[in-house]
């Protein structure tokens, strides 16, 4: 069985339900799971909402981070996936998760996934604030 069950970027909205069983194998004792969702205010600003434009190579590096991860870590199963798009407060714009066989390597494994995400993957933000002002923000 593939130990990456899903990698994908996409401009629908996001399942933690999908994700979350995705990585659910009857060998895994331990699934960790994140959901990053779009917050009202970033550094004491008010943000209105965000939109997210990622790299044509954005799936493939996302699938390569997963891979990464699953050569590191006793991994079951890992998913991952990122919004782009307009996304409103409250919308997730980010979900991964990853099953092991012990709880302590999940929780390890899932933040690696995300760090790494965050880190190597070509998704950027514009942030919409209160006051009409908007950045571009170099992160996933």
């Amino acid at each position: 069985m593939t130990v990456i069950r899903l990698a994908e970027v996409r401009d629908t909205p996001l399942s933690v339900d999908e994700v979350h069983d995705a990585v659910a194998d009857p060998s895994a004792g331990g699934i960790a799971l994140f959901s990053g969702a779009v917050r009202n205010h970033d550094h004491g600003r008010d943000v209105r909402h965000l939109g997210y434009t990622a790299h044509p190579s954005a799936a493939a590096e996302l699938r390569r981070v997963c891979e990464k991860v699953a050569a590191e870590f006793e991994v079951t199963a890992i998913a991952a996936v990122h919004r782009v798009g307009d996304l409103a407060v409250g919308d997730l714009a980010v979900v991964v998760a990853v099953s092991c066989p012990h709880r302590a390597a999940a929780f390890t494994a899932c933040r690696a996934l995300i760090d790494e995400l965050k880190q190597s993957v070509p998704v950027w933000k514009h942030q919409v604030f209160g006051d009409g002002e908007s950045e571009w923000v170099n992160s996933a």
